[in-house]
């Protein structure tokens, strides 16, 4: 699993962990971690594709705004994703970040829904790239 929760971590919050080889592993096991928070991945259905397009100057804007759009996508289109595709290039002093999420709709009936992510905070909040592996260490607001 290129992910963990943290169970012991944050008290009124959750706490994950994210790895990925490349940067692209990365981005989809952030995508994977934020939604499996919010529902079981395996009741999530590919019917719907969205499209993510950012540029930052760092990672960690890039990582951090990443899951602030996953969040905003399920608020305002109650959307849950659990496939993702995601394409970072590292730029002159720029960061772009292409993504396709697939999912559907959010359904009470039919999804084991966990808790609801308001946002990402930056207590705690790092990304570092140790040997061969990127790691992201993050606490959503819930």
């Amino acid at each position: 699993m290129p992910y963990k929760i943290l169970e012991d971590e944050a008290t009124a919050d959750v706490a994950f962990e994210a790895t990925g080889k490349t940067l692209d592993e990365l981005f989809e096991s952030l995508c994977l971690v934020t939604n499996s928070i919010m529902a079981d991945l395996d009741k999530i259905e590919h019917k719907t594709k969205k499209e993510i397009s950012l540029k930052e100057k760092t990672v960690e804007k890039l990582v951090f705004n990443f899951i602030d759009e996953i969040i905003f996508l399920k608020d305002v289109e109650m959307l849950l994703f659990s496939k993702c595709n995601v394409k970072v290039k590292e730029g002159k002093d720029v960061y772009e970040l292409k993504a396709e999420l697939w999912g559907e709709k959010l359904d009470y009936k039919k999804h084991n829904l966990g808790v609801d992510v308001k946002a990402p905070t930056m207590h705690m909040f790092e990304v570092k790239k140790s040997g061969d592996e990127w790691k992201v260490h993050m606490i959503l607001d819930i």
